[in-house]
């Protein structure tokens, strides 16, 4: 069976938008095509795995809202046989407030095209300044199995098969505002196996999001 390291590989497209992301309090729009996305997720596998000690089973707690990088860090958790989790992590990732008390720090400044901290977060890496340097090529040597756990979430623990059990594959460019983690894993899971895409909208009023949804010719959801 599939396991979901394999999500971007079998992208009938490669060349076309997976995730794109709005920010309408500041007007940032970033869109990565699968291909990109692929080089950001072996980038963050290859950080993980040469600066965390991340290995099969490692707990990875993902504390970004709705995000291009939260979408990256689910793909590159699977990508190193980790687990999604929202509790007894070994490694913590936070946004621009600093709040995590893992082992192991990481923190995004959710700048434009993943940009650096203007002077280093206290206590934690810098997700902008380390990952960028790693290599764009990733190859597990202990890849996941379908029975490796994805996502311990809101007390609910799934599989890398159940997952894709759960999934309902969309050729659709759909539209969302900010949500949940697990939805996002599902949503993401969704775009890659049908080749759909994602359209990230936050800061918005519904008006708005609509006319986003109107620009993308996305549905909304």
């Amino acid at each position: 069976m599939r396991t979901l390291d394999q999500l971007l590989r079998g992208v009938a497209d490669p060349t076309q938008p997976l995730i794109t992301y709005y920010d309408m309090s500041t007007g940032e729009r970033v869109e990565l095509s699968t291909v990109t996305t692929a080089n950001w997720v072996a980038k963050t596998s290859n950080f993980l795995v040469d600066e965390l000690d991340a290995e099969p089973g490692t707990r990875i707690r993902i504390g970004l809202p709705s995000h291009w990088l939260t979408m990256v860090w689910i793909l590159s958790a699977w990508n190193v046989a980790a687990a999604v989790v929202d509790h007894d992590a070994q490694i913590g990732v936070s946004g621009p407030e600093l709040q995590a008390d893992e082992p192991h720090r990481v923190a995004a400044s959710l700048r434009p095209l993943g940009g650096r901290f203007a002077s280093p977060p206290p206590g934690f890496l810098d997700l902008g300044a380390e990952v960028p340097g790693h290599g764009d090529h990733f190859v597990a040597l202990d890849p996941p199995e379908a029975s490796s756990l994805a996502l311990d979430l809101e007390g609910e623990r799934l599989s890398h098969a159940d997952v894709l059990t759960a999934a309902r594959p969309s050729d659709v460019r759909r539209v969302v505002a900010p949500g949940t983690l697990p939805r996002d894993a599902q949503l993401l899971v969704d775009a890659c196996l049908g080749g759909g895409s994602l359209v990230l909208v936050a800061s918005a009023t519904s008006e708005q999001i609509s006319r986003v949804a109107a620009q993308e010719g996305g549905l909304l959801s």
